[in-house]
């Protein structure tokens, strides 16, 4: 028989020795979680501005909350995005699940920046951005399971606490340069040019990326089939008790980190919209902490692989438990730019650490062949029930109580409920294991 003329091209699949491959890979998996996130947390952002232009209405309060209400939307389909492209990295590999993710997120953000305001195609004009959030979730939901799993999965064993770091990093450094831009934004047009293009603008740069992160993200190798380095010992089955355990800690987990970073991001609108303070300081503020959050987010899976896991979830959360109430506190009565910039910074700074900490943990202790859609799945219901009603309930809060202090509350819950479940979580780091089985 004669022979095929092509052949398929063979998998680039790393390999533990390969550590300039896997750095390079953890890098490209890193920028495309960047470039995602940017598009998302810009929504925020700009709410007010967003709801003034899609949802008008004579009451301020009900064009804001409308507007939020959208920003809700996208996590509907949170959990449908998680177990398609989530299952689908089980299946076909990390690379193809995050490449698929990139392209439909960039492609919403592209159709939310053109569409046409209430006010020229009327009611097609919410209609059009509650679609395009509704891609955006679908999109995202498949994002973090994946990518999180391939960081993993691409590291060496002593160091895949601070590879997972970047996950959480990366969405810092995306928050960071939204509010970049939108501080840029506000330094430079009018509040009339920001309400009726501004926040076009800054959707359109995350847009631009969509040729860069298809093309870096489809030059990734793949992680799926490369040998674990001493993983923790689980069950390698689909509802094996260790796996169904460690999800139920990890939805508990993650709906504390979802409430106090959608409450942070929040914090720009919170600061124009009941502080009553300046535009540039409302971004300067969301800007400093942000990037204090990269630091943090990396400093937390540094420690992790050092300390511990479990140490880095536990002693950080308690402090951040001991702050909150007073920083908020000082924000509120001072409405000053050192309490909103210190305290809004110092507060993130030790609440970003224990998180890091624990995307490793969770991703160690689920089995490779169910890895990528398991940690999607909790994460994107994590998500859609509670990040989509954060800052609507905190809005909420605040126009009930009257009291700025209200997302102090909700945070303070928050924090106390994913304090209880890391008590739980066991440790799993590969050094820690392999000293206590010498002891």
């Amino acid at each position: 028989m004669a022979r095929p003329m092509t052949r398929k091209k063979p998998e680039t699949v790393l390999v533990a020795a390969d550590e300039r491959l896997t750095s390079r890979a953890v890098l490209g998996a890193t920028i495309g979680n960047i470039l995602e996130f940017y598009d998302f947390g810009t929504y925020s952002f700009f709410a007010i501005h967003i709801g003034r232009a899609f949802f008008p209405a004579s009451d301020p309060f009900a064009s804001l909350m409308l507007s939020l209400a959208t920003f809700g939307a996208g996590f509907v389909t949170r959990p449908i995005g998680a177990i398609v492209l989530g299952s689908y990295s089980d299946r076909a590999g990390r690379r193809p699940a995050m490449t698929a993710s990139f392209a439909m997120m960039s492609a919403a953000i592209l159709l939310l920046a053109v569409t046409p305001s209430y006010e020229t195609i009327g009611i097609a004009a919410p209609l059009l951005v509650i679609f395009a959030r509704l891609v955006q979730g679908f999109a995202l939901g498949g994002e973090v399971g994946p990518t999180t799993a391939y960081l993993m999965e691409a590291a060496p064993a002593e160091r895949r606490g601070l590879a997972v770091s970047f996950q959480p990093a990366s969405q810092q450094i995306a928050a960071t340069a939204g509010a970049l831009v939108g501080e840029i934004l506000s330094l430079t047009l009018t509040s009339e040019a920001l309400s009726a293009y501004g926040w076009r603008i800054a959707l359109l740069l995350g847009a631009a990326t969509l040729p860069f992160g298809v093309w870096l993200r489809s030059a990734l190798p793949e992680t799926l089939h490369r040998p674990d380095a001493q993983a923790p010992d689980v069950q390698p089955v689909r509802r094996s008790p260790t796996a169904r355990r460690i999800m139920a800690l990890g939805f508990v987990i993650l709906a504390s980190c979802t409430i106090i970073t959608y409450v942070t991001g929040y914090m720009t609108t919170y600061a124009l919209n009941t502080l009553q303070v300046s535009a540039p300081l409302a971004f300067g503020a969301t800007l400093i902490s942000n990037t204090i959050g990269i630091a943090a987010a990396l400093l937390g899976g540094w420690l992790a692989d050092r300390a511990g896991r479990r140490h880095t979830m536990i002693w950080p959360q308690i402090a951040a438990l001991l702050m909150t109430y007073p920083v908020f506190f000082w924000i509120s009565e001072s409405r000053s730019a050192l309490a909103l910039l210190g305290g809004l910074g110092a507060l993130t700074l030790i609440g970003t650490i224990p998180y890091s900490a624990f995307y490793v943990s969770m991703a160690e202790r689920l089995p490779k062949n169910i890895r990528g859609g398991a940690f999607a799945t909790t994460y994107a219901f994590a998500i859609a029930i509670f990040g989509g009603t954060a800052q609507p309930i905190v809005t909420w809060l605040i126009h009930l109580t009257g009291s700025a202090l209200a997302p102090a509350w909700y945070m303070l819950v928050a924090s106390a409920a994913g304090f209880c479940a890391m008590l739980m979580i066991p440790e799993t780091a590969p050094l820690k294991i392999q000293n206590a089985a010498l002891r």
